[in-house]
């Protein structure tokens, strides 16, 4: 069975079994504060679970793309080591949203694994939990009598919370979970160790391959648990590992998952993959393959390799890579943008987003490998002059400091450091670079940290957003909790009618006031959380169940919603000027200025950029109304022609925004009329990555400031001008600027002319050969020139000048051509540089230096009288 197959028999089988089959969420989470990416199936349907959202269907299944590579679940320094951890995986899953429970789901992962796929029974493992005195949590007798009527009982095996009890936090739903192992060994390897004793003990051949979850509890952030109201199931299988069981191979790489990317590594590097898990080659060669997978699905969903969050663990994944096939591969050029023609080919069926944004993850790749590899290049030299400087000192360990200082600031890795040190027969300090690893993360880990308490709930009511219609509203608080962070204590509160917009979208979230006659709160931000509208206060209330009175700070909503708004007609106009491959990749949306990034090859030109400010300026001089579909099925908005962006995770109803042909799903707020705009007024456009331009941009308020602003110095430019016909009075200006140049250069020829007369008869003569050593205040031009026409007039003559101009010490040695080989100006100005504290060089015939230290020029003359 090929892979597409194994997935395709899996979701068919769901299907009959009435479960609704929706497509992976994307992997790269961005309204989200708990988490970067997508690490487990259950992510996207957190809300369902949460009892924030409605499900969309009692039965869903699907294959969710997962990336496990930071936090809790970080797989990243195992990948390569072994034959079955990765850092991107296809997780296939079965939920159950207050549906079935236990029995349903024992009986179909049996049906699923034994009779559809045809795994032998006697292959087959099964854990339970064992219970939990602690936390007064029993054994899980209902999963252990379901499964005794398709298993032996010695093959249930208990299993401890650690293994046995999955929570997706440190709170929230959690519950008892029974998983299915596979033993993929030999029958001679089987008579001589059961399975029964490598069960959950990492061995290669004896795997986890599913995961049957039942959420009965919520944790709380105290650490206690609670009953849900409803009973779900949350199941995830090993896509990878299972084709690794149906396609009978002892390794995830040996499957046709991976093998057409090693087939092109191999082409690439011209080495042999043989599957040796020490070998450092394959090691390298696994490392490829994964990462790659990883990073291309990563940026198709949007996420851009950068130096922060999210960003910045993509371009870790995608530097660790580059890392092992330089050294492990000998692969010293840019490669790993190769393999995405393969990958799409393998993928880009089941996940369009690949075929659609092939072209945009091919050239980021590629940049990057560009950049990354000069990063390198550059370390080795760094890396050199350490060695050397160690050598110097009679020591074999390179100083700790500078070593992360190459890792920390310049992106060097530290296995590299290392591996050139050894061969030079040093090292480096071990335990010095774990202690300032750990320095550095417990820095961030201070900067970020913050505790969280539980939810206080007054009242279980939904919330209801009114900040479409209104930006004042009574309203009183449902539920509140404190939030400790390094800035002091701060509240997070829920309002029954919030007109507050949370942040999304690009869209910063709003900020305003909450009160009523007794007290009065700033609302410092507005986030989304598990579908809650959570707005930061600076206090707390003293009755928190009073009515309020909440208020958005109108200039900067509106501010804000103008900068939304010409996002929209930005992006139409650069697709009519510059083509429908145009998209959005990014944005920020503030009462202050906009930023707009979008997939383009080249930086635009001041024709183009003149011809999007003129069209985005056009569509809001023909004050277009707005025209909202607030809860419009996706297909209908599609069907109208909405743009629906790569990387956004979107409902079956949606809110479309529309400005004549402009046509959105957009969450955020916007303007009723885009004469509401004023002015649009682009500032910058410059390069976001490879294959992404980025556009700043100003209107409303800002907008008008700014031209306020040109006009107030129109004004005074007038003023001191004299003249209105400003650029007029300013070529003016320029001429005589250029003239009286001319001038200045003319009269000092005339000056360097006269002191060439007076300089001749200054030479001392000794020994046939005639030395000058003059000081002077002239500039280094004129002395340059005065020089070379002094070589030239005297021979066998060394000619020295030290000059003031300006108070900078500066140092002229000019040697004629019969004396160049046995007095080189080079070697005459390096030592009387020492004097000025400067430095400078030339040739044989001619130098200069420039130095820190005026008054040491008076050496410099004593010791060039010397020569």
């Amino acid at each position: 069975m090929t892979s597409q197959e194994i997935r395709q028999k899996f979701l068919d089988y769901f299907k009959s079994k009435d479960h609704l089959i929706v497509p992976s969420a994307p992997i790269v989470l961005k309204d989200d504060p708990t988490l970067m990416f997508s690490n487990s199936g259950m992510t996207q349907f957190k809300d369902f679970f949460l009892g924030y959202k409605e499900p969309t269907a009692p039965r869903i299944a699907d294959t969710q793309k997962c990336l496990r590579v930071s936090g809790k679940h970080n797989d990243l320094d195992d990948v390569g080591r072994d034959t079955y951890h990765h850092t991107m995986f296809e997780m296939l899953g079965n939920w159950s949203f207050g549906d079935y429970f236990k029995k349903d789901a024992i009986n179909f992962s049996w049906e699923l694994l034994t009779e559809v796929y045809g795994i032998p029974k006697e292959n087959l493992y099964v854990t339970i939990f064992e219970g939990d005195s602690s936390e007064n949590l029993e054994r899980d007798q209902d999963a252990y009598d379901f499964w005794k009527s398709h298993i032996s009982e010695d093959r249930i095996i208990n299993g401890n919370k650690k293994d046995n009890f999955w929570e997706m936090g440190e709170s929230g739903p959690c519950g008892p979970c029974s998983e299915i192992h596979i033993d993929l060994r030999t029958p001679e390897e089987k008579a001589k160790v059961s399975g029964l004793e490598l069960v959950n003990n990492d061995h290669p051949q004896v795997v986890e391959v599913w995961n049957l979850v039942f959420m009965e509890f919520n944790r709380k952030a105290d650490g206690t648990l609670e009953k849900l109201p409803k009973q779900h199931v949350d199941t995830g299988m090993g896509f990878e590992r299972l084709c690794m069981a149906l396609q009978e191979k002892s390794s995830n790489y040996d499957t046709d998952v991976f093998t057409p990317l090693i087939a092109k590594v191999e082409e690439l590097s011209g080495k042999k993959y043989t599957g040796i898990l020490e070998d450092e080659k394959d090691i390298a060669i696994r490392v490829v393959v994964d990462h790659i997978r990883a990073v291309s699905f990563a940026i198709a969903d949007g996420q851009l390799p950068s130096n922060g969050g999210a960003g910045y663990v993509i371009r870790r994944i995608l530097r660790r890579a580059i890392s092992y096939s330089y050294r492990f591969l000998g692969i010293k050029e840019p490669f790993l943008f190769e393999l995405v023609a393969v990958l799409k080919n393998q993928m880009g069926t089941f996940f369009p987003e690949l075929e659609k944004q092939g072209n945009l993850v091919t050239e980021v790749i590629k940049s990057e490998e560009e950049s990354f590899l000069k990063t390198i290049e550059n370390g080795l030299i760094r890396v050199e002059k350490l060695i050397q400087q160690t050598i110097s000192e009679n020591s074999k360990v390179l100083p700790t400091v500078e070593v992360f200082e190459l890792y920390d600031t310049y992106g060097f890795p530290d296995d590299l450091t290392r591996i050139i040190a050894e061969e030079k027969g040093l090292t480096i300090d071990e335990e010095g670079f774990k202690a300032e690893m750990a320095k550095q993360k417990q820095r961030s880990k201070k900067d970020s940290a913050s505790k969280v308490y539980d939810w206080v709930v007054l009242e279980e009511k939904p919330e209801v957003f009114v900040g479409y219609d209104q930006l004042e509203a009574e309203t009183y608080i449902t539920r509140y909790r404190k939030v400790e962070n390094k800035d002091g204590e701060f509240y997070q509160v829920v309002l029954s009618n919030s007109p507050f917009y949370p942040e999304g979208g690009g869209q910063i979230g709003d900020k305003g006031i909450l009160e009523n006659a007794a007290e009065s709160f700033e609302v410092l931000e507005t986030k989304k959380e598990n579908g809650l509208i959570i707005s930061l206060i600076n206090g707390l209330p003293k009755d928190a169940g009073a009515v309020f009175y909440a208020k958005v700070n109108a200039a900067d909503r509106r501010n804000s919603q103008a900068n939304h708004s010409v996002t929209h007609l930005l992006h139409e106009a650069l697709r009519e000027v510059l083509g429908t491959h145009v998209e959005q990749k990014g944005s920020y949306v503030g009462p202050d200025y906009l930023r707009f990034d979008f997939s383009h090859f080249s930086k635009m030109t001041e024709e183009e950029l003149a011809l999007v400010e003129e069209k985005v300026n056009q569509k809001i001089k023909e004050s277009i109304a707005l025209q909202e579909f607030r809860n419009i099925p996706i297909k209908e908005a599609i069907d109208k022609g909405a743009m629906a962006l790569f990387g956004e995770k979107y409902g079956d109803s949606v809110r479309m925004i529309q400005f004549g042909s402009s046509k959105e799903l957009c969450g955020g707020t916007h303007v009723k009329n885009t004469s509401e705009i004023g002015h649009f007024k682009l500032t910058s456009e410059s390069s976001a990555a490879a294959g992404i331009r980025r556009i700043e941009a100003i209107s409303g308020d800002q907008s008008e400031e700014y031209f306020n602003h040109l006009e107030k110095q129109f004004t005074e430019l007038s003023q001191l001008l004299k003249s209105k016909d400003i650029v007029r009075s300013i070529e003016k200006l320029l001429e005589e600027n250029t003239s009286l140049k001319s001038e200045v250069e003319s009269l000092k020829k005339e000056k360097a002319k006269g002191q060439i007369s007076d300089w001749k008869d200054a030479y001392e003569e000794k020994d046939g050969k005639k030395l000058l050593v003059k000081k002077t205040s002239l500039d280094a031009g004129s002395v340059k020139d005065i020089v070379f026409q002094l070589k030239k007039d005297i021979p066998s003559s060394v000619t020295i000048v030290l000059s003031d101009a300006d108070g900078k010490p500066m140092i002229t040695v000019g040697v004629s051509d019969d004396l160049a080989s046995s007095y080189q100006a080079g070697a005459i100005i390096k030592e009387l540089a020492k004097e000025i504290q400067g430095g400078g060089g030339g040739n044989p015939g001619f130098a200069t230096a420039g130095g820190k230290n005026l008054a040491g020029l008076e050496n410099a003359y004593q010791k060039a009288l010397n020569i």
